[in-house]
Protein backbone atom coordinates (compact mmCIF):
# COMPACT_ATOMS: atom_id res chain seq x y z
CA UNK A 1 0.00 0.00 0.00
CA UNK A 2 2.79 2.68 1.09
CA UNK A 3 4.34 2.13 -2.76
CA UNK A 4 0.78 2.89 -4.10
CA UNK A 5 0.27 5.76 -1.92
CA UNK A 6 4.35 6.86 -2.96
CA UNK A 7 2.83 6.82 -7.08
CA UNK A 8 0.23 8.95 -6.29
CA UNK A 9 2.52 11.63 -4.54
CA UNK A 10 4.79 11.22 -7.39
CA UNK A 11 2.07 11.33 -9.93
CA UNK A 12 0.71 14.50 -8.15
CA UNK A 13 4.25 16.21 -8.43
CA UNK A 14 4.47 15.66 -12.03
CA UNK A 15 1.19 16.79 -13.18
CA UNK A 16 1.30 19.66 -10.51
CA UNK A 17 4.97 20.93 -12.21
CA UNK A 18 3.73 20.34 -15.79
CA UNK A 19 0.18 21.43 -16.37
CA UNK A 20 -0.52 23.16 -12.50
CA UNK A 21 -3.52 20.27 -12.05
CA UNK A 22 -4.25 18.01 -9.66
CA UNK A 23 -4.74 13.98 -9.61
CA UNK A 24 -8.66 14.70 -10.56
CA UNK A 25 -7.16 14.61 -14.23
CA UNK A 26 -6.98 10.79 -13.71
CA UNK A 27 -10.48 10.87 -13.54
CA UNK A 28 -9.87 8.52 -10.22
CA UNK A 29 -13.20 9.93 -8.58
CA UNK A 30 -15.65 7.71 -8.01
CA UNK A 31 -19.22 8.49 -10.04
CA UNK A 32 -21.92 6.10 -11.12
CA UNK A 33 -20.84 6.28 -14.66
CA UNK A 34 -17.09 5.01 -14.12
CA UNK A 35 -18.50 2.55 -11.64
CA UNK A 36 -20.66 0.92 -14.31
CA UNK A 37 -17.66 0.97 -17.21
CA UNK A 38 -15.51 -0.80 -14.09
CA UNK A 39 -18.32 -3.44 -13.55
CA UNK A 40 -18.76 -3.99 -17.41
CA UNK A 41 -15.08 -4.23 -18.70
CA UNK A 42 -14.24 -6.40 -15.67
CA UNK A 43 -16.82 -8.68 -15.94
CA UNK A 44 -16.52 -9.10 -20.01
CA UNK A 45 -12.70 -9.85 -19.53
CA UNK A 46 -13.28 -12.10 -16.92
CA UNK A 47 -15.99 -14.28 -18.93
CA UNK A 48 -13.63 -14.02 -21.78
CA UNK A 49 -10.28 -15.30 -19.21
CA UNK A 50 -12.45 -18.19 -17.90
CA UNK A 51 -13.46 -19.36 -21.90
CA UNK A 52 -9.63 -20.20 -21.93
CA UNK A 53 -9.96 -22.83 -18.82
CA UNK A 54 -13.20 -24.00 -20.04
CA UNK A 55 -11.46 -24.94 -23.35
CA UNK A 56 -9.01 -26.34 -21.53
CA UNK A 57 -11.27 -28.53 -19.55
CA UNK A 58 -13.05 -29.40 -22.78
CA UNK A 59 -10.11 -30.10 -25.06
CA UNK A 60 -7.38 -30.78 -22.91
CA UNK A 61 -10.05 -33.14 -20.12
CA UNK A 62 -7.95 -30.68 -17.37
CA UNK A 63 -10.43 -30.58 -14.58
CA UNK A 64 -10.40 -27.84 -11.46
CA UNK A 65 -11.60 -28.53 -7.84
CA UNK A 66 -12.91 -26.10 -5.37
CA UNK A 67 -9.72 -25.16 -3.37
CA UNK A 68 -10.51 -27.22 -0.22
CA UNK A 69 -8.62 -25.05 1.56
CA UNK A 70 -10.69 -21.72 0.82
CA UNK A 71 -11.29 -19.16 3.28
CA UNK A 72 -12.81 -15.90 3.90
CA UNK A 73 -9.03 -14.75 5.00
CA UNK A 74 -7.40 -16.28 1.44
CA UNK A 75 -10.13 -14.45 -0.83
CA UNK A 76 -9.34 -11.11 0.67
CA UNK A 77 -5.78 -11.60 0.43
CA UNK A 78 -5.75 -12.75 -3.05
CA UNK A 79 -8.05 -9.85 -3.90
CA UNK A 80 -6.26 -7.37 -2.35
CA UNK A 81 -2.88 -8.76 -3.86
CA UNK A 82 -4.13 -8.09 -7.85
CA UNK A 83 -6.01 -4.79 -6.41
CA UNK A 84 -2.32 -3.78 -5.51
CA UNK A 85 -0.54 -5.18 -8.51
CA UNK A 86 -2.92 -3.75 -11.19
CA UNK A 87 -3.08 -0.54 -9.84
CA UNK A 88 0.51 -0.19 -9.67
CA UNK A 89 0.92 -0.94 -13.06
CA UNK A 90 -2.13 1.21 -14.35
CA UNK A 91 -0.84 3.85 -12.20
CA UNK A 92 2.33 3.38 -13.67
CA UNK A 93 1.28 3.02 -17.62
CA UNK A 94 -2.05 4.78 -17.82
CA UNK A 95 -1.65 7.38 -15.39
CA UNK A 96 0.23 10.39 -15.00
CA UNK A 97 2.85 9.85 -17.69
CA UNK A 98 -0.52 8.48 -20.36
CA UNK A 99 -1.97 11.86 -19.10
CA UNK A 100 1.05 14.11 -19.83
CA UNK A 101 1.73 12.27 -23.48
CA UNK A 102 -1.64 12.93 -24.17
CA UNK A 103 -1.27 16.77 -24.15
CA UNK A 104 2.18 16.95 -25.60
CA UNK A 105 2.08 14.89 -28.46
CA UNK A 106 -1.81 13.54 -28.97
CA UNK A 107 -3.63 10.17 -28.65
CA UNK A 108 -1.64 8.32 -31.14
CA UNK A 109 1.99 8.56 -30.35
CA UNK A 110 0.97 8.55 -26.33
CA UNK A 111 -0.68 5.20 -26.93
CA UNK A 112 2.25 3.49 -28.63
CA UNK A 113 4.72 4.78 -25.81
CA UNK A 114 2.43 3.34 -23.49
CA UNK A 115 1.83 0.42 -24.63
CA UNK A 116 5.66 -0.26 -25.55
CA UNK A 117 6.42 0.30 -22.31
CA UNK A 118 3.92 -1.92 -21.07
CA UNK A 119 5.22 -4.69 -23.13
CA UNK A 120 8.81 -4.06 -22.10
CA UNK A 121 8.21 -4.33 -18.23
CA UNK A 122 6.88 -7.69 -18.74
CA UNK A 123 10.29 -9.01 -20.10
CA UNK A 124 11.13 -8.12 -16.72
CA UNK A 125 8.00 -8.91 -14.52
CA UNK A 126 7.52 -12.39 -16.14
CA UNK A 127 11.24 -12.85 -16.35
CA UNK A 128 11.89 -13.61 -19.78
CA UNK A 129 14.62 -11.04 -20.39
CA UNK A 130 17.23 -12.57 -22.03
CA UNK A 131 15.64 -15.08 -24.36
CA UNK A 132 14.61 -13.50 -27.80
CA UNK A 133 11.81 -15.62 -28.17
CA UNK A 134 9.88 -15.44 -25.59
CA UNK A 135 10.70 -11.45 -25.32
CA UNK A 136 9.04 -11.10 -29.00
CA UNK A 137 6.39 -13.18 -28.02
CA UNK A 138 5.26 -11.35 -24.34
CA UNK A 139 5.84 -7.83 -26.04
CA UNK A 140 3.58 -8.20 -28.87
CA UNK A 141 0.99 -9.48 -25.74
CA UNK A 142 1.26 -7.44 -23.86
CA UNK A 143 1.99 -4.93 -26.38
CA UNK A 144 -1.38 -5.23 -27.57
CA UNK A 145 -2.82 -5.01 -24.61
CA UNK A 146 -1.07 -2.16 -23.45
CA UNK A 147 -2.64 -0.31 -26.60
CA UNK A 148 -6.47 -1.16 -25.48
CA UNK A 149 -6.10 0.06 -21.72
CA UNK A 150 -4.04 3.42 -23.06
CA UNK A 151 -6.95 3.80 -26.02
CA UNK A 152 -9.61 2.84 -22.78
CA UNK A 153 -7.75 5.63 -20.67
CA UNK A 154 -8.02 8.22 -23.40
CA UNK A 155 -11.66 7.76 -24.14
CA UNK A 156 -12.68 7.81 -21.37
CA UNK A 157 -9.98 10.05 -19.31
CA UNK A 158 -10.83 7.36 -16.40
CA UNK A 159 -8.61 5.25 -14.93
CA UNK A 160 -11.60 2.49 -14.13
CA UNK A 161 -11.96 1.68 -17.89
CA UNK A 162 -8.16 -0.01 -17.81
CA UNK A 163 -8.62 -0.66 -14.26
CA UNK A 164 -11.76 -3.06 -15.34
CA UNK A 165 -9.90 -5.02 -18.16
CA UNK A 166 -6.96 -5.49 -16.36
CA UNK A 167 -8.11 -6.91 -13.08
CA UNK A 168 -10.89 -8.82 -14.69
CA UNK A 169 -8.10 -10.78 -16.60
CA UNK A 170 -5.38 -10.73 -13.84
CA UNK A 171 -8.11 -11.82 -11.37
CA UNK A 172 -9.44 -14.63 -12.77
CA UNK A 173 -6.22 -16.09 -13.92
CA UNK A 174 -3.97 -15.70 -11.14
CA UNK A 175 -6.71 -16.05 -8.29
CA UNK A 176 -9.68 -17.89 -9.25
CA UNK A 177 -7.95 -20.43 -11.53
CA UNK A 178 -4.58 -20.46 -9.46
CA UNK A 179 -2.14 -19.88 -12.30
CA UNK A 180 0.01 -17.11 -10.45
CA UNK A 181 2.73 -16.32 -8.62
CA UNK A 182 0.79 -16.09 -5.20
CA UNK A 183 -0.07 -19.72 -5.16
CA UNK A 184 -3.62 -21.35 -4.95
CA UNK A 185 -6.94 -19.38 -5.22
CA UNK A 186 -10.42 -20.75 -5.62
CA UNK A 187 -10.17 -23.43 -8.08
CA UNK A 188 -7.10 -25.52 -7.80
CA UNK A 189 -6.08 -28.28 -10.81
CA UNK A 190 -6.94 -31.84 -9.84
CA UNK A 191 -3.52 -32.70 -11.75
CA UNK A 192 -0.34 -31.21 -11.97
CA UNK A 193 -0.18 -31.73 -15.78
CA UNK A 194 0.12 -28.87 -18.50
CA UNK A 195 -2.94 -28.78 -21.27
CA UNK A 196 -1.45 -30.92 -24.41
CA UNK A 197 -2.77 -31.69 -27.87
CA UNK A 198 -2.02 -33.05 -31.11
CA UNK A 199 -3.61 -30.76 -32.94
CA UNK A 200 -2.09 -27.25 -33.72
CA UNK A 201 -5.19 -25.47 -34.37
CA UNK A 202 -7.01 -26.02 -30.71
CA UNK A 203 -3.19 -25.18 -29.36
CA UNK A 204 -3.43 -21.79 -30.56
CA UNK A 205 -7.37 -21.51 -30.21
CA UNK A 206 -6.76 -22.61 -26.61
CA UNK A 207 -4.20 -20.17 -26.19
CA UNK A 208 -4.81 -17.13 -27.94
CA UNK A 209 -8.80 -16.78 -28.71
CA UNK A 210 -9.83 -15.98 -25.29
CA UNK A 211 -7.63 -12.88 -24.91
CA UNK A 212 -8.13 -12.11 -28.92
CA UNK A 213 -11.80 -11.88 -27.79
CA UNK A 214 -11.65 -9.95 -24.97
CA UNK A 215 -9.64 -7.47 -26.68
CA UNK A 216 -12.30 -7.16 -30.16
CA UNK A 217 -14.78 -7.02 -27.50
CA UNK A 218 -13.63 -4.47 -25.21
CA UNK A 219 -12.28 -2.20 -27.88
CA UNK A 220 -15.73 -2.61 -29.75
CA UNK A 221 -17.40 -1.51 -25.99
CA UNK A 222 -15.56 1.33 -25.35
CA UNK A 223 -16.16 2.53 -29.46
CA UNK A 224 -19.50 2.17 -29.32
CA UNK A 225 -20.25 3.30 -25.55
CA UNK A 226 -17.92 6.43 -26.20
CA UNK A 227 -16.59 7.06 -23.21
CA UNK A 228 -16.16 10.78 -23.49
CA UNK A 229 -15.88 12.65 -20.76
CA UNK A 230 -18.26 15.88 -20.93
CA UNK A 231 -17.00 19.11 -20.44
CA UNK A 232 -19.55 19.71 -17.80
CA UNK A 233 -19.30 16.77 -15.91
CA UNK A 234 -16.42 16.98 -12.95
CA UNK A 235 -13.81 14.70 -13.61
Amino acid sequence: MIGIIVQLAISWGLIWLVEKKDLSVLGLRPNKRRLIDFAAFFIVTAVFCSLGFALKMYFGKQEWQLNPQLSLTLVSNGTWWNIKSVLFEELIFRGALLYLLLNKIGARYAILISAAGFGIYHWFSLGVFGNPMAMVMIFFITGIIGLLLAYGYTKSLSLYTPIGIHLGWNFTQIFVFSQGPIGNGIFVPTSAEEFRTDSYLIFFAVTFLPILLALAVNYWIIRKHNNVVNATEVP
